[in-house]
């Protein structure tokens, strides 16, 4: 679905990639993470083709990015839902609106967006707020035309960009359970976070970048800290339970 293949970008005197080969695969959840700086706007500025690689090759869907002309640019993001951590509604437009925009920029026609708007309307939970104006909505309610949004024109891809950085912890949940949702439909995830928690608690593949290299791909929790930590836990409890065992068998005299 993605993959990069020794791919580098610098700005200047400042790394952006810096020889970086990785694959996501069709369906796969995954969270980007890593400092400020260290590559992860570039990882996505690159497969939206917002800028260009000094060298390698990104492929996005079966098709050569690096190599692909201006004209065509707008159907590889038509392919590509995005999802902001500041929301970035349209202020003077409704719900339906907002959404709806989304489909007449790519010129859908007029049946297709009065179906499809009030269906994933419906499915992110606000369908009662279709003629509700952004500010008459919290920040929770915000993000979830947002998604809908993002995801009206079915994209096979979804990039969230710290979608839950302004909300609550509770409501930020909520926003995963409905990205965990969109993802067990089918559409590839790429979400970049700072959100450790959530991290921790989804439990998905986790792409870290550390100075534009990727210095770890796998499973589980959001750092090495903390899976070492997690690991030192368990040597500690299996040793004390192995410990009280052999002292209750030398009380016993049990040499065997």
């Amino acid at each position: 679905m993605i993959e990069f293949s020794n791919v580098t970008k610098y700005y200047k005197s400042n790394v952006g990639l810096d020889n970086v080969s990785v694959r996501i695969n069709k369906g796969d959840f995954v969270f980007l993470v890593g400092p400020s700086g260290s590559g992860k706007s570039t990882f996505v500025r690159l497969i939206l083709k917002e800028i260009d690689a000094d060298s390698g090759k990104i492929i996005v869907r079966g098709e050569d990015v690096t190599r692909m002309s201006s004209r065509r640019v707008p159907r590889l993001r038509r392919s590509i839902g995005i999802v902001f951590q500041d929301f970035r509604l349209l202020p003077k437009k409704t719900v339906y609106e907002n959404v709806a925009f989304a489909m007449e920029i790519f010129h859908q026609p007029r049946k297709l967006i009065k179906r499809h708007v009030p269906q994933v309307l419906s499915m992110m939970g606000i369908a009662d707020y279709a003629y509700k104006y952004p500010d008459e909505l919290s920040a929770g309610e915000q993000q979830r035309v947002a998604i809908a949004r993002a995801i009206v024109n079915r994209p096979r891809i979804l990039i969230a960009d710290e979608p839950t950085g302004n909300l609550d912890p509770d409501t930020a949940w909520e926003i995963m359970q409905l990205l965990n949702m969109i993802n067990m439909k089918g559409t590839t995830i790429l979400m970049v976070t700072h959100a450790k928690d959530i991290v921790d608690r989804m439990e998905k593949r986790v792409i870290a970048i550390e100075n534009g290299r990727i210095v770890r791909d796998e499973f589980g929790l959001y750092g090495y800290r903390q899976a070492l930590q997690g690991i030192e836990q368990t040597f500690n409890t299996v040793e004390a339970d192995l410990s009280q065992t052999l002292r209750g068998r030398f009380r016993r005299g049990e040499t065997r």
